[in-house]
């Protein structure tokens, strides 16, 4: 069983002094990617936003995801997207993005989704949510058995999301997660992003 690896999911406002601040969550331990997920900004806004984002991930070799937006994915060459039910299907963004893309898609509590997914070519799948997120409303709860039944079945990776802490993510590792997908935990730490990815790492490593 290869360990669990966190993948970080932006706050909505990545202007100002945000990438110092990913830059110290970048630092205070590993991170296996980093998903840009910024609503209502135009194209050119958003992506001279991302740049020195995409900067610090390259520097450190953490892969950098958009979030629904294949347009944008392709004009940053960013390392892949990932997709929402509404956002295009894996096979658009694969023929877009090319063979190397990374292409995630939300399947809520849905092994059906899921499935879908995975005959569409997705690299991983992700489920959620498992708790409650401060960021983002969510309509479908998940339990950790179907990361369980996931990974029992399938080699296609998959990513759990929604309100994860360090203190309530061990059943999600147990289940057979392979990354954690986590924003508010990282963002909105007391002590900042470092203490916090610092504090995945010591949980993650257990595994």
């Amino acid at each position: 069983m290869t360990a669990c690896q966190l993948y970080l999911i932006s706050p909505p406002d990545v202007g100002g002094d945000f990438p110092d601040r990913l830059e110290a969550a970048l630092d205070g331990g590993p991170v296996a990617a980093f998903q840009l997920r910024v609503k209502d900004k135009a194209s050119h806004e958003l992506a001279a936003l991302a740049q020195p984002l995409l900067d610090l991930c390259r520097a450190r070799d953490v892969a950098f995801i958009v979030n629904d937006d294949i347009a944008m994915a392709k004009r940053l060459k960013a390392d892949g997207v990932h997709l929402g039910q509404t956002d295009g299907d894996p096979r658009e963004a694969r023929a877009e993005l090319g063979a190397d893309a990374q292409i995630g898609v939300t399947c809520h509590n849905s092994r059906h989704l899921a499935m879908e997914a995975g005959e569409k070519g997705a690299d991983y799948v992700a489920f959620g949510a498992f708790f409650e997120s401060a960021t983002k409303e969510a309509s479908h709860r998940a339990e950790p058995e179907v990361l369980r039944w996931w990974s029992a079945i399938m080699e296609i990776p998959c990513v759990a999301i929604g309100g994860i802490t360090a203190q309530n993510a061990a059943p999600l590792i147990e289940a057979g997660a392979d990354f954690l997908a986590v924003s508010g935990a990282v963002w909105g730490h007391p002590d900042g992003p470092g203490a916090a990815v610092t504090e995945f790492g010591k949980l993650l490593h257990t595994r």
